[in-house]
């Protein structure tokens, strides 16, 4: 029966799946969603986006709780990032419901994106200024009041030196740095990641997994670094295809991952 639903919600969407639920059959699939609570503060009811005639992800279910953090794991055109920038009010859904704490985006955009901190490929950064005259910039827009030397505090808590330098002379693991420092001084309660750990060395990862683990807010991340990131969540989903395909305890990440690689090869 869970089979023959899932098919028709496909074929509505004119989806075609390259593999079968059999394939899933040993680690679960989508397994017991969590249902909406007063520590809810994501709800996604079958959010789906389209390009053209292409369904970049589909049927989307899910919660995130206060605090939780959740690893969103996938192959390359997965959906894993158009879906992340969905959730960060990037990039609308063409269809279902998306609810942030307990706002609807489309009609409290400012009240919701106060509130969430995104990191992406792209740093977002002033190239011409420095990574703490960023901070200091940054500051002034939120209408935050810090000093100098606070913002070079932000900036060495993420492992990065103090440089006058501009952005545009820093190394990309540098450059990552130093976005990483613009969402501490947000103080955000949602942080929403892709591939936080690109560009960096085993230390920079290191040092990046230790500070996003003590960091007492939610979280959504995209990683290819599947175990690292699974260390630092909660719970993982998988998407194959722009469908989610498996849910379950982040300890499993791994052993999803790998089944979703063998059954693509």
């Amino acid at each position: 029966m869970r089979i023959y639903h899932v098919l028709r919600s496909c074929a509505v969407l004119c989806f075609t799946m390259k593999t079968t639920l059999a394939d899933f059959a040993e680690i679960g699939y989508i397994d017991n969603i969590p249902e909406e609570n007063e520590m809810t503060i994501l709800s996604a009811a079958n959010l789906s986006r389209r390009f053209g005639k292409r369904w970049a992800y589909a049927r989307i279910n899910l919660q995130l709780q206060a605090g939780e953090k959740l690893l969103l794991i996938g192959a390359n055109g997965s959906g894993k990032t158009t879906l992340l920038r969905s959730i960060a009010t990037l990039l609308p859904p063409t269809l279902g419901e998306l609810t942030i704490f307990g706002k609807d985006p489309k009609k409290e955009l400012d009240f919701v994106r106060q509130r969430i901190g995104f990191l992406s490929h792209r740093p977002g950064l002033y190239e011409d200024l420095s990574a703490v005259e960023n901070l200091q910039v940054f500051a002034r827009l939120m209408n935050k009041n810090i000093t100098k030397e606070q913002a070079e505090n932000f900036v060495s808590s993420v492992g990065l030196e103090i440089r006058a330098e501009p952005i545009k002379a820093y190394s990309a693991g540098m450059r990552k740095r130093a976005s990483l420092s613009l969402l501490l001084l947000k103080e955000p309660e949602l942080i929403v990641l892709d591939e936080p750990f690109s560009a960096l060395d085993p230390t920079g990862i290191d040092e990046i997994s230790e500070l996003l683990s003590n960091m007492p807010v939610a979280m959504i991340l995209v990683s290819h670094q599947v175990e690292r990131a699974a260390a630092l969540c909660d719970r993982c989903i998988l998407l194959e295809d722009g469908l989610l395909r498996w849910q379950g305890p982040a300890d499993k990440a791994w052993n999803a991952w790998r089944a979703s690689q063998q059954v693509q090869s």
